[in-house]
């Protein structure tokens, strides 16, 4: 059914299709049948599926990547489709709009993404906002939800200067708190200009030190995560794994969109033509492997793991897992592949 759909779907623009995909959703999921249909269709729910993580209990170990539901506006939906936890943002201190449309391309012949969406959102407060209604609501779910893990993604705003960058961080960790079960550092992504320099060791060092700061005098601290990029050396990645042990980060999420294109069946002078932005899809995959490698190597497997990029199929999540991964996290998979992907991981890993 979902090929049909896909085929529908591709024929509006990207951003476009993902809105009116969601209104859909949101259209069955609003009537109690609808309900019970999609959990029925989507979810599976199995003791050897639960993962104990970073001092959390994930239902499944399939999360949905930051940036399909930026807002947090569509969080009950998607946990209907069997997520085992769901990470919303990148969030910002202030509302910003982020880049000029169009900022989202497919590369079909890739099973690929390009986007250079520019960190849109309606701001920390509002998000926080949003989700302190949600998790009212869940926890008084009668459909299995109330155990959904969430995630909060933190970035800067683009007129932030670096130097001031880790106030938007510490403004958006304080607001999401009593909201998020983990936090997400996003000093990764190519669409924000100058964000992947926070990245650099001394710049990393005080935005994580002041998170940690924050979080420590917490009475219940969050796991706090670091999202990296693909596009690291080995020895610049190692020079972050050696700052996430220092520091005693709770893990790894690895990793971020692309900004090479070598190797597309996409011809060069459409990928040309669509211009900057953060590859995603399939093409990542050898790349996320190699990563997941290296960091459950170099690191004695003590830093947990999240495998993101280019995961596509059950076999996808079990290589990444039998590499060191501890969860996995889909978003181009999902609009290539649809939402029984996350089934289809699912009943792969319980039935080993």
């Amino acid at each position: 059914m979902y090929p049909l759909l896909r085929r529908l779907l591709f024929l509006l623009p990207p951003e476009q299709a993902h809105i009116a995909a969601m209104h859909a959703l949101r259209q069955v999921h609003h009537f109690e049948t609808g309900k019970r249909w999609l959990s029925r269709r989507f979810c599976i729910s199995h003791p050897s599926l639960q993962r104990e993580v970073m001092g959390l209990t994930f239902p499944n170990p399939v999360g949905l990547a930051a940036g399909f539901d930026k807002n947090a506006t569509y969080v009950e939906l998607l946990a209907a489709l069997g997520f085992g936890f769901i990470e919303v943002g990148t969030v910002t201190h202030k509302p910003q709009p982020g880049n000029l449309r169009p900022r989202l391309f497919r590369l079909p012949a890739d099973e690929a993404l390009i986007n250079r969406m520019g960190f849109n959102n309606d701001g920390v407060f509002a998000v926080a906002a949003r989700l302190r209604n949600i998790r009212s609501r869940l926890s008084r779910d009668t459909h299995g939800n109330a155990r959904l893990i969430i995630g909060g993604n933190i970035g800067k705003n683009k007129e932030t200067p670096n130097e001031q960058a880790l106030v938007d961080y510490g403004i958006c960790f304080e607001a999401l708190y009593d909201t998020v079960d983990y936090f997400v550092i996003n000093v990764s992504s190519p669409n924000t200009p100058g964000l992947r320099d926070l990245q650099q060791r001394d710049a990393l060092r005080e935005i994580v030190s002041h998170l940690q700061t924050l979080n420590q005098a917490k009475p219940v601290p969050r796991p706090l995560l670091l999202k990296i990029a693909p596009d690291l050396s080995w020895a610049e990645l190692d020079q972050i794994l050696d700052l996430a042990l220092q520091f005693h980060l709770s893990g790894i999420i690895a990793a971020n969109t692309t900004i090479r294109r070598d190797g597309l069946r996409t011809p060069a002078e459409i990928v040309e033509r669509i211009g900057a932005g953060g590859l995603s899809g399939r093409p990542l995959f050898a790349h996320t492997l190699q990563m997941v490698n290296h960091i459950a190597r170099q690191t004695s497997a003590r830093l947990p793991i999240v495998a993101s990029g280019g995961i596509f199929s059950a076999e996808d999540a079990r290589k990444v897992m039998d590499a060191g991964a501890s969860l996995v996290q889909l978003y181009t998979g999902i609009i290539y592949r649809g939402p029984g992907l996350i089934r289809e991981i699912c009943q792969a890993l319980a039935a080993t």
